[in-house]
């Protein structure tokens, strides 16, 4: 098998030589490394490569391709190795210099690159081989090359082999999907032995599982089997980046924390394939890495976690609080912070119901934009996350066309988002367009659009549908004791009126809903920012929102005269 090439192209030979150099002596065992001088020898030798199906996975670009030439050869780079990750070659003095930088940054606002990468100095240089080892590991996640990749076999793309594939996709965990009757499918198949059955799901230790339900994939996770007797301090509903954010701080705290998700981690964060504005990440991070990461730190603390586990009820008992289960079990805690997100729209068109996860997909495209290679994708939304699923999908569908209900784009989604749509070529927009049908034999083949303005319907082919049309919040389960507005979002703190039967003397805490105890942090509540960084800020401020309680409110949680072991480097 062809091991994937590492390729850097800098019409500066010594910075050239530098970065060959570093790749050589790190990475020549697992990867092939190129380096080039020439763009049009650079092209030549890219698509030789693809023509003998070897896959590039980092092209690393110098500054002295910030100009014509070098964006000719990152769109032909583009087009021959749409999962390659692009990363630009910047010398330490680059910043100081406010043309280049402005020219930089432009190039990474506009998408030209994915990352930028410091240039070596010494050798070896760890920051530049931090950088690397980062992008090669957001390329092996998206290729499902990592060690811990989940497999799944399947009679079909759709059905519960589909819901399989959604599972993990909300869990951020490594997956992949094969057919039964593929040569990987029977592969697996028969390392399962006769009694498999369809789908099965491989773990990464080779243990496999034959239609597991959901509850036998959440015990394969590691996910707590004796809650039910477990009083815990702090119970958090959702795990998008409030949740996380909560359940890190809850449990640096020494605070016994649960969360409790129908899903997995990440919430609609997953769908954003690269964050460029959140703090300390200068170069961007995936909503599934940081989903990951944050998962990580929070079990790290101690806190547990449990998936696929729906909240249905909540209600009061004495001094403790009661989360009901769609299993019919339940949780006990001491304060809750619900951060639940909120849910995507749905079409509401029947025929495209039906091919739900066989063309048709609610959210982002980061598990299915590798299958679209040289196909068309439709993305429904005229918002941010809209904008940023069109963006991804541009990397490797053919075209792309963005329907946006209204006049422009300008009204729902950051500026910068727009100018990166304007300059990607193979991104359509549509405005005053909705999807009114569409069908195919067992996939999505066509769609049937809707000028608004003059009523035409035209039918097109498609490949694909992402439909990101808004959200409504996950508060249909709440009891009629928590306020909510007209939308279903939680109204929290001075917004909570004052006529809906607040029971004690002092008003609400902050973040505190109408049901004492029980706070809400991130998309879920009324008037919130919706943005990741925000979310995160409530999730933390919300845990030290408890320690304002009352003093009997508050007796349950850890004195704060003796020392917390579990709450060591927590700021």
């Amino acid at each position: 098998m062809p091991v994937p090439v590492l390729v850097a192209v800098d019409q500066d030979q010594g910075a050239l030589e530098d970065v060959v150099t570093q790749l050589s002596h790190r990475y020549e065992r697992d990867y092939g490394v190129e380096g080039l001088s020439d763009p049009e020898e650079a092209h030549r030798k890219l698509a030789q490569l693809a023509r003998d199906g070897e896959e590039v996975a980092l092209l690393l670009a110098g500054e002295s391709l910030l100009n014509e030439t070098g964006r000719e050869l990152l769109d032909q780079a583009h087009q021959l190795h749409p999962r390659a990750k692009r990363g630009l070659v910047v010398a330490g003095g680059a910043w100081e210099n406010r043309p280049k930088a402005d020219a930089i940054l432009d190039a990474m606002a506009l998408g030209r690159f994915d990352y930028y990468v410091p240039r070596p100095a010494a050798s070896p240089d760890e920051v530049f081989h931090q950088t690397i080892a980062s992008v090669l590991l957001e390329w092996a996640t998206e290729r499902r090359t990592v060690p811990q990749t989940v497999h799944i076999v399947g009679e079909t793309w759709s059905g519960r082999a589909f819901e399989l594939r959604e599972i993990f996709a909300r869990c951020a965990v490594p997956h992949a999907f094969c057919l039964a009757d593929s040569e990987q499918g029977r592969e697996l198949l028969a390392k399962a032995g006769s009694q498999a059955r369809l789908p099965l799901m491989v773990l990464p230790g080779g243990r496999s599982l034959s239609d597991p339900s959901n509850g036998e994939i959440a015990a394969a996770a590691g996910a707590p089997t004796d809650f039910e007797q477990c009083a815990y301090d702090l119970a958090i509903v959702g795990s998008g980046p409030a949740g996380l954010s909560a359940a890190v701080y809850g449990s640096s705290e020494g605070l016994r924390t649960l969360v409790v998700d129908e899903g997995g981690i990440g919430g609609q964060v997953r769908s954003s394939s690269l964050i460029r504005n959140y703090l300390g990440f200068p170069r961007g991070v995936s909503g599934s890495r940081l989903a990951e990461q944050a998962h990580e730190q929070a079990s790290i603390f101690g806190a547990s976690f449990l998936f696929l586990h729906a909240a249905t009820g909540l209600s009061r008992s004495e001094d403790r609080l009661e989360i009901s289960l769609s299993d019919g079990r339940s949780v006990s805690a001491a304060a809750v912070i619900l951060a639940t997100g909120a849910t995507y729209r749905r079409l509401g068109v029947s025929s495209l119901e039906d091919l739900s996860g066989a063309g048709v997909f609610y959210g982002g495209p980061v598990s299915e934009a590798h299958a679209l290679i040289g196909k068309d994708a439709y993305v429904a939304g005229g918002g941010n996350s809209a904008g940023q699923a069109a963006r991804h999908l541009a990397r490797y569908a053919r075209r792309v066309t963005l329907l946006v209900r209204g006049a422009s784009l300008e009204a729902g989604m950051s500026q910068y988002l727009v100018r990166q749509l304007e300059d990607t070529p193979n991104v359509d927009v549509r405005t005053h367009t909705t999807v009114v049908g569409g069908g195919g034999e067992g996939h999505l083949e066509e769609l049937v659009l809707r000028e608004r303005t003059t009523g035409e319907q035209s039918t097109v082919p498609a490949d694909a549908l992402f439909v990101l049309i808004g959200a409504h919040p996950r508060t249909d389960w709440l009891p009629e004791e928590i306020a909510r507005d007209g939308h279903g979002f939680l109204y929290t703190g001075e917004d909570v009126p004052r006529d809906h039967g607040w029971p004690l003397d002092r008003r609400p805490l902050a973040l505190e809903t109408s049901m004492p105890g029980v706070l809400a942090a991130g998309d879920v509540r009324h008037a919130s920012v919706k943005r990741v960084a925000s979310a995160v800020g409530e999730g933390s401020t919300a845990v030290q929102l408890l320690h304002g309680l009352s003093a009997d409110e508050r007796s349950w949680l850890p004195t704060q005269d003796g020392p917390v072991p579990s709450s060591a480097g927590a700021r």
